[in-house]
């Protein structure tokens, strides 16, 4: 007899689109002089009177900022708008200082975008609904019976990617997230770094009748995840739980949730707005910024710089998807190999000899002398293959225990205040520490041991 799940898919099909917020590694904040960089930071100190919404302070917009959005948007297929505007949008929670977020509603820089992401039939069309510019708000701190507020984060350029609902299961959002991630770090416009909040992941999540074309009349948005894997568990129980309500005759509300890395479950925050609760106008202290084609026609994207293009090319060559996804988060391995390609193609041996002489990493060095090795000793019929037989041969996923414990270990000793803050109830300043594990390993494993190390180790 089937399972739940499986009843839930043979009447219902998933409507899976997101919105991504990404953080820009700017010098200074969107609208401000104030220093960009507020990680890790004493509590209220990068902050001025604009991104503190004191009053007659007027924001003056980051180019810079302006530049590296249209560049995501031209990398992701967009129609880049040549009229761009800022606008207000009401909201009024503790982190947001002024009582509104300066972002873009009605021209956002880039729109109707498209990209292709692999899937085990091929390749799927996903479709980028729009791409916009705005700025990030403080960070709350929750502590046992009282909230406090730094407000560093807040001001803080902000790109927003939303996409059409095009996906049909988990694991097809999942690839293009790294894709996605892989993107912004080539491009050099963030570093996209989950553990800090620089990459912010919201799936908007519901079910509809099986071969219905019609949009569900409810939507539910999963809030604020910084993992790819807590992606996917936020979706497959939305699945079950929506299904549930779904197979009763119920529509299930629409809605704000968060997610529960403890439990695994999600959990209700608010009922989700609608545009015109927001209450959008334009930014009176903004006037609208107009780029002529020239000034669009100097901002670029290389091919080497789009992981999207990358992955097709490389799995053309018949690398395995594992030894791609190798090079496509490791650039200068990437690079290593693309300088072997160019040598094989022009049978150059001095494009390889200058690698001995540049400053590698330990694995990196690995890398390129095993395939020198192969080079000179014809050890395999292509690079490719060698590539696939490094992989498999030297990227293995386990650990043993004792390695996780004398990692862990230093973790909880370079970070006392995400410590303190788990100890404090904050259940996301594990995500935080885990992140940094993997930061020290420096390769993938199953992250289930490290969560029980960790929780062993502070409780």
């Amino acid at each position: 007899m089937p399972g739940l799940k499986e009843q839930i898919l043979e009447r219902f099909e998933l409507v899976l689109g997101f919105e991504i917020h990404i953080e820009l590694s700017t010098p200074k904040k969107m609208f401000c002089e104030c220093s960009a960089s507020w990680f890790n930071k004493p509590p209220n100190t990068q902050t001025c009177p604009v991104c503190l919404g004191m009053p007659g302070a007027l924001p003056v917009p980051n180019k810079q900022a302006l530049n590296y959005t249209i560049k995501i948007a031209k990398a992701l297929n967009c129609k880049i708008n040549h009229f761009q505007q800022f606008d207000r949008k009401h909201y009024f929670y503790p982190d947001l200082p002024k009582g509104y977020q300066i972002t873009q509603f009605y021209h956002p820089v880039g729109v109707k975008g498209h990209v292709e992401i692999p899937t085990q039939n091929g390749y799927k069309t996903i479709r980028i609904h729009r791409i916009h510019l705005e700025e990030d708000t403080g960070k709350l701190v929750h502590q046992k019976d009282k909230t406090l507020i730094d407000f560093n984060r807040s001001g803080v350029p902000l790109v927003e990617i939303v996409t059409e609902p095009d996906f049909s299961d988990p694991y097809e959002a999942k690839t293009f997230l790294k894709l996605l991630r892989a993107l912004v770090r080539l491009l050099g416009v963030s570093d996209a770094d989950m553990e800090k909040g620089s990459m912010r992941l919201e799936p908007n999540i519901s079910l509809r009748p099986k071969g219905s074309k019609k949009l569900p009349p409810y939507k539910v948005e999963v809030k604020n995840i910084n993992s790819f894997n807590f992606v996917v568990k936020a979706i497959e129980y939305e699945i079950i739980r929506q299904g549930k309500l779904l197979l009763q005759g119920k529509t299930p509300a629409q809605e704000t949730r968060g997610f529960d890395i403890s439990t695994g479950k999600t959990l209700p925050q608010r009922r989700k707005e609608v545009a015109q609760d927001y209450r959008y106008l334009p930014e009176p202290d903004i006037p609208p910024i107009e780029f002529t084609e020239k000034e669009l026609a100097k901002i670029t994207v290389d091919k080497e710089q789009n992981p999207f293009i990358m992955y097709k090319e490389l799995q053309s060559k018949k690398i395995d998807s594992d030894a791609i996804w190798f090079l496509i988060e490791n650039q200068t391995a990437y690079k290593i190999f693309q300088r072997f390609v160019e040598a094989t193609q022009k049978g150059d041996l001095a494009i390889i000899k200058k690698l001995k002489e540049e400053d590698l990493l330990p694995d990196e060095r690995k890398f390129a002398i095993f395939l020198m090795n192969t080079f000179y000793k014809k050890s395999y019929k292509s690079l490719e293959d060698a590539l696939n037989e490094y992989y498999n041969r030297y990227r293995k996923d386990t650990i043993d225990q004792e390695t996780i414990e004398k990692i862990v270990k230093e973790v909880i000793k370079e970070n006392p205040q995400a410590v303190a803050d788990y100890k404090n109830g904050k259940e996301n300043a594990l995500q935080f520490l885990v992140g940094q594990f993997m930061r020290k390993l420096k390769r993938k494993i199953d992250v289930k041991p490290v969560i029980e190390q960790f929780r062993k180790e502070l409780s």
